[in-house]
């Protein structure tokens, strides 16, 4: 037997371990008696009161070997992608409370809030364009160009300013407003806005691991500033800007703690020195509040065979990782959206399968109830939905009186009285 066929068995047979080892942790291990109180979905209209949780430890940013050091450099290089449209009719009917209609009867892409009083921004599927659409259900395009193809749009939360993505790796910075357009290089990805608008964070992918880096510029490319070597680690940081502005990222490439807890650290843009923060589980996935101060995060835990479960946690200055509580809720953050400070709503799946925190295509067909969580009294309430739907994003109107949110099973944006 050659050396080659030697060292394909010896693949093999590693591979076969892992398999063994994770089919075990997940359907046979011992699990730890839950010390944070019951978690699941109530099936009562209003229920009180959060379970009982620890606080989160102080600790310090940590660069790990291997990521988030000092030292690197940006790559560069970039482009852009079109194809042809055609021409759509985009209408709006009156929100009957328990009845979800159809705000916006599209196939459309990245719908967020408006930034001028109406319901979203929204890219148009069909024909290639952008539209905003008024609280009366008039639409108007943002722009006459037409961009071909597109695969996701990274809004600004103070204008019409956004980063274009296409399926090929090409980025491109348009300002709806102002028509300034430029081309953003293809190795950056996973953009975010600041909070003011004035910047753009992202991720600037190399080739090597020295060669990766979180970094920071003007919306058009410009001014670039490195922020913190990624390494290695590059998919262990979530770019996540808050809108108090300290923090821009946070990483998990602290070293492990138990089978279910993890360190989160908290990256600002001047190697400022955050407490870290634990978490009950694997998976973190965090989202801020309106102001910044608290964040909402979802994780999974052998304790809960593995399905989503979300929390809040103080999460500015000092106060990181304080105030943590379980809301009760197997769900991922993603399916969450805060209406104001005090209130989250949230789609929570049926029904969940084991394991289905590390696979969420396991739910992308289960029916979903909504929930209006109270932050500071823990109580939910489950908002009317006469309509099987599997929710994938949501917001709130400005009012507070309508959720709009977009779901696996039909297109455009659905809204509803709450």
């Amino acid at each position: 037997m050659d050396k080659k066929r030697i060292l394909y068995l010896i693949l093999f047979l590693i591979l076969c371990i892992l398999i063994g080892y994770a089919i075990y942790t997940v359907f046979f291990k011992k699990k730890p008696a839950p010390s944070t109180g019951e978690i699941g979905i109530t099936t009562d209209e209003t229920t009180t009161g959060f379970p009982t949780a620890g606080t989160g430890q102080a600790g310090t940013v940590v660069a790990p070997t291997g990521g988030l050091s000092t030292t690197g450099e940006i790559p560069s290089t970039g482009g852009s992608g079109v194809t042809q449209p055609s021409s759509v009719t985009i209408g709006q009917e009156q929100t009957i409370p328990g009845i979800p209609n159809k705000a916006i009867d599209l196939p459309i892409i990245s719908p967020t809030p408006d930034t001028q009083g109406g319901i979203a921004r929204f890219y148009n599927d069909v024909d290639g364009k952008f539209y905003r659409v008024d609280k009366n259900g008039n639409t108007k395009s943002l722009s006459d160009e037409v961009f071909y193809n597109v695969k996701n749009v990274v809004w600004s939360k103070t204008s019409d300013a956004s980063i274009i993505e296409y399926p090929d790796g090409s980025n491109i910075f348009y300002n709806f407003d102002t028509k300034e357009k430029a081309t953003l290089p293809r190795h950056w990805e996973e953009f975010n806005f600041a909070p003011t608008g004035n910047k753009i964070i992202a991720k600037s992918i190399g080739l090597s691991p020295e060669n990766r880096w979180l970094i920071t510029s003007d919306p058009n490319g410009q001014n670039i500033k490195m922020i913190e070597d990624l390494g290695a680690n590059a998919r262990r940081v979530q770019v996540n800007w808050s809108p108090n502005n300290q923090i821009v990222a946070t990483s998990q490439t602290a070293d492990s703690i138990s089978d279910d807890r993890e360190r989160i650290l908290f990256v600002g843009q001047n190697e400022e020195n955050f407490p870290s923060m634990i978490v009950e589980g694997r998976g973190y996935k965090g989202t801020w509040s309106p102001s910044g101060d608290k964040l909402l995060y979802s994780v999974y835990t052998a304790r809960n065979d593995f399905k989503p479960e979300l929390w809040i946690v103080n999460g500015s200055g000092d106060a990181i990782g304080t105030g943590r509580k379980m809301l009760g809720l197997n769900t991922w953050v993603d399916k969450c959206t805060f209406g104001t400070e005090r209130y989250v709503y949230c789609a929570v799946p049926t029904t969940l399968a084991t394991g289905a925190g590390f696979i969420p295509a396991t739910a992308e067909d289960t029916p979903d109830r909504i929930y209006k969580v109270d932050l500071e009294t823990g109580i939910k309430t489950e908002i009317d939905l006469s309509v099987d739907y599997t929710i994938r994003t949501l917001f709130v109107s400005e009012d507070q009186e309508t959720l709009y949110f977009t779901t696996n099973n039909s297109s455009g944006i659905l809204q509803l009285a709450i």
